[in-house]
């Protein structure tokens, strides 16, 4: 008789389930759904005869949540129907890597996940040909955006730039992340919104320049063919967490983590680094264009 048995994982293998993008947005759910019920940790460790320290782990990624332990879990919290089978969905999807997401439900998963990895990361390097990172942008720059052509209702567009402005304060809290960007010069002469709209946004790239834990750098329009061409990308590192790289487009974003990928990206943007202008050239040709905007008023 052929009895399935769940296999404990080991070491190596718990280490690369738990750095998956996915592993993190799995332990993510469980949690909201937890705190939704108002469940304590210790509460929900006697419900399924585990303690309490173990279930933080999984809930913050760094153990792996098998699907069996996902649906002891969601069982004991009394989670039923859809929410139920999306959970489970993602708990049997999350050690396959890369995470394309092109639903709405997927996306929306995926992005919990980026947020929380934004919060543990030590720097981000963020390379944006086209538009300002969402890291940098003034709300006035992000409302263009999702009133202009992009498909995002009337009724939820203040609620999304509440939700990325609220991402920025990894960058200017008291223990702020490291942010690299390297922007495309194209982004200072492409209007977005109108002219005090730029004036606005490229006066703020100048300010946020000083500070400390921020290195904006402009890859010049003569750099020739250079990795920021291929599409924007944004690399986190974390001390605590295993590295990561988002793309987005319109329809569908994409997270990868396997080191081959990361070391792509970062042999990138090492080449990103040594064909963009310098901090000081790059804050003067962005004042130099704020001005401009300003004065076409």
């Amino acid at each position: 008789m052929n009895i399935d048995v769940e296999r404990s994982p080991t070491n190596s293998e718990e280490q690369h389930l738990a750095a998956t993008p996915k592993a993190r947005a799995l332990g993510l759910a469980v949690r909201k759904e937890r705190n939704d019920r108002s469940t304590s940790l210790r509460d929900l460790a006697g419900r399924i005869g585990r303690h309490s320290g173990e279930i933080s782990r999984w809930e913050n990624g760094e153990r792996p949540l098998t699907p069996e332990r996902t649906a002891q879990i969601l069982s004991a919290l009394g989670v039923s129907g859809d929410r139920f089978d999306e959970i489970m969905s993602l708990a049997y999807e999350a050690k396959n890597p890369p995470w394309v997401a092109t639903t709405l439900p997927e996306r929306e998963r995926q992005l919990s996940a980026l947020i929380d990895f934004e919060q543990l990361a030590s720097r981000i390097i963020a390379v944006s040909p086209l538009l300002v990172p969402g890291l940098l942008q003034v709300p006035s720059y992000v409302r263009a955006i999702m009133t202009s052509g992009v498909s995002v209702p009337l009724n939820e567009v203040s609620a999304r730039v509440a939700l990325r402005l609220g991402r920025q304060e990894v960058v200017t809290r008291t223990d702020p992340v490291n942010l690299v960007v390297y922007l495309g010069e194209a982004v200072l002469h492409q209007t977005v919104g109108d002219s005090t709209v730029m004036g606005e946004q490229l006066r703020h790239l100048v300010s946020m320049q000083q500070r400390p834990n921020v290195a904006l750098r402009l890859i010049p329009y003569r750099s020739g063919w250079n990795p920021a061409l291929d599409g924007a990308f944004t690399l986190i590192e974390s001390g605590s967490a295993a590295p990561i790289v988002q793309m987005e487009n319109r329809r569908s974003t994409l997270l990868v983590h396997e080191d081959a990928d990361i070391e792509v990206y970062r042999q990138a943007a090492d080449q990103l680094d040594k064909l963009s202008f310098a901090p000081e050239k790059s804050t003067r040709t962005i004042a130099e264009m704020a001005q401009r905007w300003e004065t076409t008023r």
